[in-house]
Protein backbone atom coordinates (compact mmCIF):
# COMPACT_ATOMS: atom_id res chain seq x y z
CA UNK A 1 0.00 0.00 0.00
CA UNK A 2 1.63 3.21 -1.45
CA UNK A 3 2.18 5.75 1.21
CA UNK A 4 -0.22 8.97 2.54
CA UNK A 5 1.07 12.02 1.36
CA UNK A 6 1.21 15.35 3.62
CA UNK A 7 1.59 18.99 2.35
CA UNK A 8 3.29 21.43 4.62
CA UNK A 9 3.55 25.03 4.02
CA UNK A 10 6.60 26.43 5.69
CA UNK A 11 10.57 24.16 5.22
CA UNK A 12 11.84 26.66 7.58
CA UNK A 13 13.26 25.79 11.10
CA UNK A 14 10.12 25.82 13.25
CA UNK A 15 8.69 23.36 10.01
CA UNK A 16 11.46 20.90 9.79
CA UNK A 17 11.80 20.64 13.12
CA UNK A 18 8.30 20.23 14.71
CA UNK A 19 5.42 19.39 12.55
CA UNK A 20 6.93 18.22 9.54
CA UNK A 21 9.05 15.78 11.43
CA UNK A 22 5.94 14.26 13.55
CA UNK A 23 4.33 13.90 9.74
CA UNK A 24 7.50 12.19 8.48
CA UNK A 25 8.30 9.96 11.48
CA UNK A 26 4.43 8.94 11.38
CA UNK A 27 5.12 7.69 7.97
CA UNK A 28 3.63 10.33 5.39
CA UNK A 29 5.47 10.92 2.57
CA UNK A 30 6.33 14.12 3.33
CA UNK A 31 6.32 17.17 0.82
CA UNK A 32 7.60 21.18 1.78
CA UNK A 33 6.45 23.88 0.00
CA UNK A 34 8.15 27.10 0.51
CA UNK A 35 9.21 30.37 -1.80
CA UNK A 36 12.89 29.64 -0.58
CA UNK A 37 14.79 28.23 -3.58
CA UNK A 38 18.10 26.85 -1.49
CA UNK A 39 15.66 25.38 0.70
CA UNK A 40 13.60 23.44 -1.24
CA UNK A 41 16.82 22.14 -4.04
CA UNK A 42 18.63 21.09 -0.60
CA UNK A 43 15.55 18.93 0.87
CA UNK A 44 15.02 17.49 -3.16
CA UNK A 45 18.63 16.66 -2.86
CA UNK A 46 19.38 14.77 0.26
CA UNK A 47 15.82 13.66 0.77
CA UNK A 48 16.66 14.03 4.52
CA UNK A 49 17.85 16.42 7.52
CA UNK A 50 18.77 16.18 10.99
CA UNK A 51 17.53 17.47 14.69
CA UNK A 52 19.55 18.49 17.03
CA UNK A 53 17.97 18.03 20.54
CA UNK A 54 18.98 21.06 22.31
CA UNK A 55 18.18 19.71 25.65
CA UNK A 56 19.35 18.40 28.98
CA UNK A 57 17.30 15.66 28.89
CA UNK A 58 18.57 14.42 25.56
CA UNK A 59 22.08 16.40 24.99
CA UNK A 60 23.72 15.46 22.30
CA UNK A 61 21.14 13.66 20.20
CA UNK A 62 20.47 13.78 16.88
CA UNK A 63 17.20 12.58 15.40
CA UNK A 64 17.04 11.83 11.15
CA UNK A 65 14.02 12.84 9.50
CA UNK A 66 14.07 10.78 5.76
CA UNK A 67 12.25 10.22 2.91
CA UNK A 68 11.01 14.09 2.57
CA UNK A 69 10.90 16.31 -0.65
CA UNK A 70 10.20 19.84 -1.79
CA UNK A 71 8.38 22.36 -4.14
CA UNK A 72 8.18 26.06 -5.12
CA UNK A 73 5.02 26.98 -4.00
CA UNK A 74 4.25 29.45 -6.44
CA UNK A 75 5.08 26.75 -9.36
CA UNK A 76 0.86 26.44 -9.03
CA UNK A 77 0.99 23.25 -11.22
CA UNK A 78 3.04 21.24 -9.07
CA UNK A 79 1.33 22.45 -6.12
CA UNK A 80 -1.95 21.66 -7.53
CA UNK A 81 -0.33 17.86 -8.03
CA UNK A 82 0.57 18.08 -4.96
CA UNK A 83 -2.68 18.71 -3.22
CA UNK A 84 -4.98 16.71 -4.98
CA UNK A 85 -2.80 13.34 -3.72
CA UNK A 86 -2.29 14.63 0.01
CA UNK A 87 -4.47 13.74 2.35
CA UNK A 88 -3.25 16.00 5.35
CA UNK A 89 -2.14 19.57 4.69
CA UNK A 90 -0.02 21.58 7.36
CA UNK A 91 1.03 25.27 7.87
CA UNK A 92 3.80 26.76 10.17
CA UNK A 93 4.49 29.87 7.92
CA UNK A 94 3.37 32.74 10.30
CA UNK A 95 -0.39 34.51 11.00
CA UNK A 96 0.34 37.15 8.45
CA UNK A 97 1.09 34.67 5.42
CA UNK A 98 -2.04 32.28 5.33
CA UNK A 99 -3.65 35.10 3.56
CA UNK A 100 -1.23 34.76 1.05
CA UNK A 101 -0.85 30.86 0.68
CA UNK A 102 -4.90 31.06 0.64
CA UNK A 103 -5.33 31.57 -3.18
CA UNK A 104 -3.00 28.40 -4.21
CA UNK A 105 -4.93 25.84 -1.49
CA UNK A 106 -7.85 26.84 -3.32
CA UNK A 107 -6.58 26.60 -6.74
CA UNK A 108 -5.07 23.13 -5.55
CA UNK A 109 -8.70 21.95 -4.04
CA UNK A 110 -10.40 23.07 -6.98
CA UNK A 111 -8.22 20.85 -9.11
CA UNK A 112 -8.77 17.88 -6.42
CA UNK A 113 -12.34 18.16 -7.44
CA UNK A 114 -12.04 18.22 -11.18
CA UNK A 115 -9.75 15.01 -10.69
CA UNK A 116 -12.68 13.05 -8.82
CA UNK A 117 -11.26 12.90 -5.84
CA UNK A 118 -13.42 12.15 -3.26
CA UNK A 119 -11.49 11.27 -0.17
CA UNK A 120 -11.01 13.40 2.84
CA UNK A 121 -8.55 16.52 3.55
CA UNK A 122 -7.26 18.16 6.39
CA UNK A 123 -5.72 20.93 6.53
CA UNK A 124 -4.38 22.28 10.21
CA UNK A 125 -2.90 25.62 10.00
CA UNK A 126 -0.32 25.14 13.14
CA UNK A 127 0.22 29.03 13.92
CA UNK A 128 0.53 30.74 17.16
CA UNK A 129 -3.12 32.15 16.42
CA UNK A 130 -6.65 31.24 17.68
CA UNK A 131 -8.60 29.82 15.34
CA UNK A 132 -5.86 29.97 12.19
CA UNK A 133 -7.59 26.73 10.74
CA UNK A 134 -10.83 28.68 10.41
CA UNK A 135 -8.97 31.93 9.28
CA UNK A 136 -7.55 29.70 6.40
CA UNK A 137 -10.92 28.32 5.60
CA UNK A 138 -11.82 31.71 5.21
CA UNK A 139 -9.38 33.42 3.25
CA UNK A 140 -9.67 30.08 0.90
CA UNK A 141 -12.83 29.97 0.24
CA UNK A 142 -12.69 33.78 -0.90
CA UNK A 143 -10.55 32.21 -3.69
CA UNK A 144 -12.81 29.08 -4.87
CA UNK A 145 -14.31 30.17 -8.16
CA UNK A 146 -17.53 27.78 -8.84
CA UNK A 147 -19.91 27.10 -6.25
CA UNK A 148 -19.28 23.03 -7.22
CA UNK A 149 -15.65 23.61 -5.81
CA UNK A 150 -17.66 25.85 -2.32
CA UNK A 151 -19.65 22.65 -2.32
CA UNK A 152 -16.76 20.36 -2.62
CA UNK A 153 -14.58 21.48 0.29
CA UNK A 154 -17.62 21.93 2.81
CA UNK A 155 -18.46 17.82 2.41
CA UNK A 156 -14.38 16.97 1.85
CA UNK A 157 -12.24 18.98 3.50
CA UNK A 158 -12.00 19.81 7.36
CA UNK A 159 -9.95 22.64 8.73
CA UNK A 160 -9.92 21.72 12.38
CA UNK A 161 -7.74 24.53 14.64
CA UNK A 162 -5.07 23.45 17.08
CA UNK A 163 -2.80 24.40 19.65
CA UNK A 164 1.08 23.71 19.03
CA UNK A 165 3.86 24.29 21.48
CA UNK A 166 7.67 23.81 20.82
CA UNK A 167 11.05 26.25 20.75
CA UNK A 168 12.91 26.45 17.87
CA UNK A 169 15.15 28.73 18.24
CA UNK A 170 17.68 29.83 15.14
CA UNK A 171 20.40 27.27 14.58
CA UNK A 172 23.14 26.95 12.12
CA UNK A 173 25.44 23.66 11.28
CA UNK A 174 28.33 24.69 9.44
CA UNK A 175 27.84 23.39 5.47
CA UNK A 176 23.86 21.80 6.39
CA UNK A 177 21.35 24.21 5.52
CA UNK A 178 18.80 21.67 6.29
CA UNK A 179 19.76 20.83 9.95
CA UNK A 180 17.84 22.09 12.33
CA UNK A 181 17.61 22.32 16.52
CA UNK A 182 14.76 22.12 18.85
CA UNK A 183 14.10 21.54 22.37
CA UNK A 184 12.69 17.99 23.11
CA UNK A 185 9.47 19.24 24.65
CA UNK A 186 6.41 19.45 22.76
CA UNK A 187 2.86 19.61 22.18
CA UNK A 188 0.59 19.61 19.47
CA UNK A 189 -3.43 19.83 19.99
CA UNK A 190 -5.91 19.39 17.40
CA UNK A 191 -9.51 19.80 17.61
CA UNK A 192 -10.71 16.20 17.04
CA UNK A 193 -15.04 17.13 15.75
CA UNK A 194 -13.36 19.46 12.96
CA UNK A 195 -11.72 16.53 11.57
CA UNK A 196 -13.29 14.99 8.34
CA UNK A 197 -13.36 11.43 7.80
CA UNK A 198 -11.16 9.24 9.17
CA UNK A 199 -8.83 10.21 12.07
CA UNK A 200 -5.17 11.31 11.29
CA UNK A 201 -2.84 8.30 13.02
CA UNK A 202 0.61 10.81 13.74
CA UNK A 203 2.07 9.54 17.10
CA UNK A 204 2.29 13.24 19.17
CA UNK A 205 -1.19 14.58 17.73
CA UNK A 206 -3.20 14.80 20.68
CA UNK A 207 -7.35 15.17 19.93
CA UNK A 208 -9.40 17.26 21.86
CA UNK A 209 -13.42 18.60 22.06
CA UNK A 210 -12.33 21.65 23.86
CA UNK A 211 -9.49 23.43 22.26
CA UNK A 212 -10.43 26.98 23.54
CA UNK A 213 -8.86 25.77 26.81
CA UNK A 214 -5.81 24.28 25.27
CA UNK A 215 -5.07 27.34 22.98
CA UNK A 216 -5.59 29.85 25.66
CA UNK A 217 -3.47 27.67 28.01
CA UNK A 218 -0.53 28.41 26.35
CA UNK A 219 -1.06 31.63 24.62
CA UNK A 220 -1.84 32.95 27.90
CA UNK A 221 1.08 31.05 29.84
CA UNK A 222 3.90 30.43 27.45
CA UNK A 223 3.51 32.73 25.27
CA UNK A 224 2.61 35.18 27.44
CA UNK A 225 5.63 34.30 30.16
CA UNK A 226 8.24 34.58 26.66
CA UNK A 227 7.12 37.29 25.45
CA UNK A 228 7.58 39.80 28.98
CA UNK A 229 10.42 37.87 29.58
CA UNK A 230 11.66 39.49 26.26
CA UNK A 231 10.50 42.56 26.45
CA UNK A 232 12.30 42.92 29.97
CA UNK A 233 14.97 41.45 28.80
CA UNK A 234 15.47 44.00 26.44
CA UNK A 235 15.39 46.81 28.37
CA UNK A 236 18.00 45.24 30.68
CA UNK A 237 20.44 44.44 27.90
CA UNK A 238 20.02 41.12 27.53
CA UNK A 239 20.55 39.12 24.20
CA UNK A 240 18.79 35.37 24.93
CA UNK A 241 15.99 34.69 27.21
CA UNK A 242 17.75 32.29 29.39
CA UNK A 243 19.99 35.13 30.21
CA UNK A 244 17.07 37.41 30.81
CA UNK A 245 15.18 35.02 33.05
CA UNK A 246 18.62 34.83 35.06
CA UNK A 247 18.14 38.44 36.72
CA UNK A 248 15.90 37.35 39.31
CA UNK A 249 13.77 41.03 39.06
CA UNK A 250 13.01 39.62 35.78
CA UNK A 251 12.33 36.03 37.00
CA UNK A 252 9.82 37.20 39.64
CA UNK A 253 7.89 39.83 36.96
CA UNK A 254 7.65 36.94 34.67
CA UNK A 255 6.68 34.16 36.88
CA UNK A 256 3.62 36.21 38.71
CA UNK A 257 2.36 37.64 35.43
CA UNK A 258 2.14 33.35 34.43
CA UNK A 259 0.79 33.08 38.04
CA UNK A 260 -1.81 36.04 37.08
CA UNK A 261 -3.16 34.69 33.51
CA UNK A 262 -2.83 31.35 35.50
CA UNK A 263 -5.49 32.22 37.79
CA UNK A 264 -7.79 33.81 35.05
CA UNK A 265 -7.67 30.43 33.23
CA UNK A 266 -8.72 27.94 36.17
CA UNK A 267 -11.41 30.56 36.59
CA UNK A 268 -12.32 29.99 33.47
CA UNK A 269 -11.51 26.30 31.94
CA UNK A 270 -11.74 24.71 35.08
CA UNK A 271 -8.33 23.49 35.20
CA UNK A 272 -6.79 22.12 38.52
CA UNK A 273 -4.79 24.67 40.40
CA UNK A 274 -2.19 22.56 41.33
CA UNK A 275 -1.65 21.11 38.15
CA UNK A 276 -1.90 24.73 36.18
CA UNK A 277 1.27 25.63 38.85
CA UNK A 278 2.90 22.81 37.54
CA UNK A 279 2.44 23.95 33.80
CA UNK A 280 3.99 27.49 34.61
CA UNK A 281 7.19 25.76 36.53
CA UNK A 282 7.75 23.34 33.22
CA UNK A 283 7.61 26.59 31.40
CA UNK A 284 9.87 27.96 33.35
CA UNK A 285 12.53 25.41 33.59
CA UNK A 286 11.91 25.61 29.32
CA UNK A 287 12.80 29.05 29.48
CA UNK A 288 15.94 28.35 31.73
CA UNK A 289 17.20 25.78 28.96
CA UNK A 290 21.01 26.79 28.15
CA UNK A 291 20.99 24.99 24.70
CA UNK A 292 18.01 27.03 23.89
CA UNK A 293 19.99 30.65 22.73
CA UNK A 294 16.89 32.29 21.76
CA UNK A 295 17.23 35.64 21.17
CA UNK A 296 14.62 38.33 22.72
CA UNK A 297 14.93 40.54 19.43
CA UNK A 298 13.28 37.76 18.39
CA UNK A 299 11.03 36.55 20.66
CA UNK A 300 9.61 40.16 20.82
CA UNK A 301 8.90 40.89 17.52
CA UNK A 302 5.63 41.92 16.18
CA UNK A 303 4.43 43.99 19.32
CA UNK A 304 1.74 45.37 17.71
CA UNK A 305 0.10 41.87 17.50
CA UNK A 306 1.63 40.35 20.67
CA UNK A 307 -0.60 43.86 22.56
CA UNK A 308 -3.72 43.24 20.68
CA UNK A 309 -7.28 42.00 22.77
CA UNK A 310 -6.81 38.32 22.40
CA UNK A 311 -3.40 37.90 22.30
CA UNK A 312 -0.59 36.66 24.89
CA UNK A 313 -0.40 39.91 26.81
CA UNK A 314 -3.74 41.71 26.78
CA UNK A 315 -5.88 38.33 26.53
CA UNK A 316 -4.61 37.19 30.06
CA UNK A 317 -5.01 40.32 31.23
CA UNK A 318 -8.73 41.15 30.24
CA UNK A 319 -9.21 37.75 31.57
CA UNK A 320 -8.34 38.56 34.85
CA UNK A 321 -10.52 41.15 35.00
CA UNK A 322 -13.76 39.49 34.23
CA UNK A 323 -13.04 37.20 37.16
CA UNK A 324 -12.08 39.94 39.59
CA UNK A 325 -8.46 38.96 39.44
CA UNK A 326 -4.65 40.80 40.46
CA UNK A 327 -3.43 41.65 37.04
CA UNK A 328 -0.95 44.18 38.10
CA UNK A 329 2.44 42.13 36.79
CA UNK A 330 0.75 41.09 33.22
CA UNK A 331 0.34 45.10 33.02
CA UNK A 332 3.70 45.67 33.53
CA UNK A 333 4.51 43.28 30.71
CA UNK A 334 2.41 45.06 28.25
CA UNK A 335 4.23 48.24 29.44
CA UNK A 336 7.50 46.51 28.56
CA UNK A 337 6.36 46.01 24.76
CA UNK A 338 5.53 49.75 24.07
CA UNK A 339 9.00 49.84 24.99
CA UNK A 340 10.45 47.32 22.56
CA UNK A 341 12.54 48.94 19.77
CA UNK A 342 13.90 46.75 16.54
CA UNK A 343 15.13 48.68 13.95
CA UNK A 344 14.18 45.87 11.92
CA UNK A 345 10.50 45.29 13.04
CA UNK A 346 8.29 47.48 11.39
CA UNK A 347 5.72 46.84 13.82
CA UNK A 348 8.37 48.13 16.63
CA UNK A 349 9.15 51.28 14.83
CA UNK A 350 4.72 52.08 14.38
CA UNK A 351 4.59 51.05 17.47
CA UNK A 352 7.13 53.74 18.66
CA UNK A 353 6.02 56.12 16.44
CA UNK A 354 2.42 55.91 17.54
CA UNK A 355 3.75 56.53 21.50
CA UNK A 356 5.64 59.88 20.35
CA UNK A 357 2.51 61.20 18.46
CA UNK A 358 -0.31 60.31 20.48
CA UNK A 359 1.70 59.78 23.75
CA UNK A 360 1.48 56.72 25.99
CA UNK A 361 -1.80 56.69 26.85
CA UNK A 362 -3.72 56.89 23.82
CA UNK A 363 -1.19 54.80 22.52
CA UNK A 364 -2.70 51.97 24.52
CA UNK A 365 -6.00 52.53 24.43
CA UNK A 366 -5.74 52.42 20.40
CA UNK A 367 -3.93 49.60 20.27
CA UNK A 368 -5.09 47.07 23.04
CA UNK A 369 -8.72 48.54 23.12
CA UNK A 370 -8.71 48.52 26.90
CA UNK A 371 -11.24 51.41 27.54
CA UNK A 372 -11.20 50.73 31.77
CA UNK A 373 -9.30 53.90 32.51
CA UNK A 374 -8.16 52.15 36.03
CA UNK A 375 -6.15 49.31 33.72
CA UNK A 376 -4.68 51.85 31.87
CA UNK A 377 -3.72 54.15 34.43
CA UNK A 378 -1.62 50.61 36.05
CA UNK A 379 -0.07 50.08 31.93
CA UNK A 380 0.94 54.09 31.59
CA UNK A 381 2.46 54.06 35.51
CA UNK A 382 4.25 51.00 34.39
CA UNK A 383 5.56 52.40 31.18
CA UNK A 384 7.12 55.14 33.36
CA UNK A 385 8.87 53.08 35.42
CA UNK A 386 9.91 51.19 33.12
CA UNK A 387 11.47 53.64 30.71
CA UNK A 388 13.74 54.80 33.35
CA UNK A 389 15.88 51.60 32.61
CA UNK A 390 16.22 52.52 28.87
CA UNK A 391 16.85 56.47 29.42
CA UNK A 392 18.31 56.05 33.65
CA UNK A 393 18.59 60.25 33.22
CA UNK A 394 14.79 60.09 33.64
Amino acid sequence: MPKQKALHFGAGNIGRGFIGALLATAGYELVFADVVEKLINALNEKKEYEIYILDLERKGEIDTIKGVSGVISTNQEAMNQTITEASIITTAVGPNVLRIIARGIASGISARRKAGVTSELNIIACENLTGASSLLKEEVTKHLPEDADKEYLNQYVGFPNCAVDRIVPPFSVENNTLAVGVENFYEWIVEEPAIKGKKPDIPGMKLTDNLTAFVQRKLFTLNCGHAITAYLGFLKGYKTVDEALADPWIEDIVYKAMLESGAALCKKHSFDEKEHEKYINKIQKRFRNPYIKDDVVRVGREPIRKVTAGDRLVGPLNMAREFGLGYSHLAKGIAAAFLYENAEDKQSGELRAKVEQKGIREAVIEVTSIQDGEVVDEIVKSYGELEKLKNPKL
